[in-house]
């Protein structure tokens, strides 16, 4: 990481003139699978230029160091986004079935980092029958949807039909009221 950093900062300098004012920052980030700092038990790190008082002497360099080994939180604790990186870093491989997968892998910048990091390991068949598998599913969760949709005006009906008013059918079924009115409408013109 030194190596890199400091190559990082040698080329940030201008050969001749050694200016340093203005330079950007550099961060130096580490992902290890491994330990490297085994008198730290932290498994996030992050470091800049102190005097033995830990006063801050330079911060033109931040390294920052994650050991994916000291990573131990069960699935329930991980709440910040660096450990739900970090948790999908350290068990996406472990999991074959979608029902094991925790619900932040629904987020969308996961499901983005997710998508890349398989693609990119697949041979051309894997790749069509991972195609394949997601066509599939988009249309198992479509219909899902559907029939999730079909309940719920169902039971907006119901509740327009016994006299229920039309704010309480809102707010029961968790749609917007205009939603309400429209199948109430409906309903009125049959």
């Amino acid at each position: 990481m030194k190596f890199y950093s400091l190559y990082r900062f040698n080329t940030l300098v201008k050969k001749g003139d050694y200016t340093f004012e203005g330079l950007p920052r550099i961060y130096c980030i580490g992902i290890l699978a491994g330990n490297i700092l085994p008198t730290i038990a932290a498994y996030h790190n992050m470091a800049v230029l102190r005097n033995q008082y830990g006063e801050l002497i330079d911060e033109q360099t931040t390294f920052l160091t994650v050991e994916l080994a000291k990573f131990t939180k069960p699935l329930p604790d991980v709440t910040s986004d660096l450990d739900k990186l970090l948790y999908t870093m350290k068990t996406l491989h472990t999991v074959t079935d979608p029902s094991q997968y925790p619900q932040f892998w629904n987020e969308e910048w996961l499901k983005l980092a997710i998508s890349e990091l398989d693609k990119r390991a697949m041979t051309p068949e894997e790749l069509l029958d991972y195609e394949m598998t997601l066509s599939a599913n988009a249309l198992v969760l479509k219909n899902e949807r559907k029939k999730i949709e079909e309940v719920k005006l169902q039971a907006i009906r119901k509740g327009l039909i016994k006299g229920l008013p039309a704010e309480l059918v809102a707010e029961i079924n968790d749609v917007p009221i205009e939603f309400v009115h429209d199948v109430q409408k409906q309903l009125n013109d049959k």
